[in-house]
Order: structure tokens, then sequence, then C-alpha cells
């Protein structure tokens, strides 16, 4: 506190730390925006919605240590000037609500949060929200309406949540990875921090590893490693003798890689010349008994199931992927169907409102690239 809210904000830019929960946007820079935007008061927000299908990092530091997340908080606050704050908890997760309720009161006890903390004149206090188990609400701006009580529905953007967010107030929002990492720079030093990941993204990442993976489980990198390396080196290599089939990185709304690419470094820099991203951090296996035709029809019904609807590229598109690749996974595709998903897919990338349709059809556009032999139409006429 005594060298004041500047001097953090500076140190965080100097550190490079991008935000985890998946967008990667420099957590200092929009601390900055954030403190010079006009309007009061301003918020911080911790998202631990956690809804995307394959990420379950954030549940496991909560669990595992959440007065880091609350130091993260109380730091991000305090340069900004925020009096208040909100977590929001996915609602499937009452363990992590119940164990940070307990932090929480525990810190105000302490004297850590509340009014006057530690006698310096800075007032916070920061209260639990729970979802309700809409993927939507992962979603910066949808996550917002949730928090004031209205439905789950994104936010046309500009303006911008660092000046028009919570409320309709400057607000930082930050994933709980994020706010994990904050402790650690400023008890090691910045230079120290910069050491450790990539060059653009700095600090170390956390990997949510599921799927036919012999010891699935959470895994810190400190330095960028292949996903060989990841997969075989530490997490045991594949399950039950079958070969890799697949790879899912990013989540639902990731891409699929063939095990051609398995020596790809897992860091954003590799990944983005390939035109893939690591997202939230997820990575899901699949082995050769896996029927992928299955898998591809999950994805379109989860999507088709969370899209809000709010704009028509997500609402429409979503159904019509889902329901091709219903009619793959029963062996009845319709002649133009294979070009009728690119077209979708394409166009719900192309023209939703936010990151969900945006990515409703990149695991299906890239298995239609990876696996063409999995969409053989047969034929039959649409009439």
């Amino acid at each position: 506190m005594e060298k004041g809210p500047e001097w953090i904000i500076s140190e965080m830019k100097a550190s490079g730390l991008r935000g985890r929960g998946g967008g990667g946007f420099p957590t200092g820079l929009k601390w900055e925006f954030v403190c010079k935007a006009e309007g009061s008061p301003k918020y911080i927000v911790c998202n631990l919605d956690e809804s995307e299908p394959g990420t379950f990092k954030d549940q496991a530091l909560i669990l595992g240590d959440p007065f880091r997340i609350l130091e993260g908080i109380l730091i991000a606050a305090f340069s900004i000037g925020a009096q208040k704050g909100y977590c929001y908890i996915r609602g499937e997760y009452p363990s992590s609500r119940k164990v940070f309720e307990e932090a929480i009161a525990q810190a105000h006890t302490a004297g850590y949060i509340g009014d006057n903390i530690l006698g310096k004149g800075f007032n916070f206090h920061l209260e639990i929200r729970s979802g309700a188990g809409a993927y939507i609400c992962g979603e910066e701006t949808a996550l917002f309406e949730s928090i004031e009580g209205k439905r789950g529905f994104p936010r046309i953007k500009p303006p911008f949540p660092t000046t028009h967010g919570l409320f309709g107030k400057p607000t930082v929002i930050n994933n709980v990875e994020t706010f994990a990492n904050l402790p650690l720079i400023f008890t090691i030093g910045v230079d120290e921090f910069r050491k450790l990941g990539s060059e653009s993204v700095p600090g170390p990442r956390l990997f949510s590893l599921s799927g036919d993976i012999a010891k699935p489980g959470i895994y810190e990198c400190s330095t960028p490693i292949t996903l060989r390396q990841l997969l075989f080196d530490h997490a045991g290599g594949i399950s039950g003798g079958q070969e890799l089939q697949g790879i899912l990185l990013g989540g639902a709304a990731g891409k699929f890689i063939g095990p051609e690419k398995i020596d790809t470094l897992l860091s954003e820099e590799a990944l983005q010349e390939q035109g893939l991203s690591l997202g939230s951090g997820a990575i899901m296996v699949f082995d050769s008994s896996q029927n992928m035709k299955e898998i591809l029809a999950s994805l379109g019904s989860f999507f088709a199931h969370e899209s809000c609807g709010k704009c028509y590229p997500c609402q429409l598109g979503t159904q019509r992927q889902a329901e091709i690749l219903m009619r793959n996974l029963d062996g009845s595709l319709l002649d133009g169907d294979r070009a009728r998903l690119m077209d979708v897919g394409w166009t719900m990338t192309d023209a939703s409102l936010c990151g969900l349709g945006q990515t409703a059809g990149s695991a299906v556009l890239s298995a239609l690239d990876l696996w063409p032999e999995l969409f053989i139409e047969k034929g039959h006429n649409r009439d």
C-alpha cells in the first residue's frame, strides 16, 4: 500500500501477465484503463464460472488456496480504487462456494476485508454470486447481466467493461488463475516472473488434462513444453494401450489436432502459427477406440443447448449444426450437408455477437479438415 496504485499497475504492465480465462488480454493494461476511466464506483469481478467443458483448474485453485485468490483480488481492488467486488461461482461448484465464503469470513475477521483495511483507509467488500449453469455466463458481459439479476445475455461491445461494466461502471473482470498469479509477481518480482512461461505470455500456466490419458489432472508448466512431453513424460501416456486419435485443444470452443502435431510446443506463439490457441488451458485426449462422430454430435448438442438465442447466427446456426452432426452420427447425411456444415460454421464464426457463437463451430470445422472420412454423404436428396 505504501508504494501506491500507480506503482502496482506499472509493475503489472511490466510483468506481461495476460488473462488466463481464454481471452489473453494484458492484465496491467486492463487495470490501467479502468483506473483512468471516468465514473464511480468501480468494481472488481472474479470469474469462477468455469463452464468450458474440459476445464477444471479454477475450482482446484479455490479449493486449494482461496487466500491466494483473495490476495490477488485485493491487489487489483486497491490498484483501481474499487471498494466493492463480486466473485461469480459456477452453480455446480457448491464446495468452492463454501470454501470461499469461509475464506472471506476469516479475512474479514483478520481485518483484510472490510472498512479501513490494516488502518490504511482502504475499504473493500466482496460478495459471492452463483450462476445457474448457463455456459453463456462465462462471457464477461453476460456474467455482469447475471450478477445484476437479469437474464445472462451478452452485451454489444463497445462500450467495453473497462468503462461500462457491472452496473454500467468501470470494471475489472479477471479469471481465477489470473488473480492467483498476482501474489507470485509481487513475491518474486517482475524480472523473475518474466523468466517463467514464454516471451509474449510470461508466467506459469495451468492445463486441465482429461480424457483417454493414464494420469488426468491439472498440470502446471513453468516453461513451455510440447504436447508429447505433457502427455507421455508427465501424464503417463494414452490409457488402455490404445493409439492416440486426436486432441481437442482449448475445450469445446477449441480445435482438434491429430497425432502428427503432438510435438507442438504449448506456447501461444507456437500455437498461433498453426491457427490454434491454448484458450482456458483445456486439453482433451481421445484414443483410437472413441467414436468421433459421437463426440462431434455431443459437441453440437452442447452448443445448441447453451446458445442464449440473442443473435440469429448463433441461435439458428447451432441448431442446424447439431442437426447435421446427428444425421452424420446416424449415417444419413444428405447431399450437400458437408458444405452446409462448413457454411454454418463460418457464418457463426464471422457474424455471431459473442465468443460462444464465434467458437461454436471451431471444433467441427477443424474435424472436417482433420477427418474428412467422417463426413461421407450417402447421396440422398434433401427432398
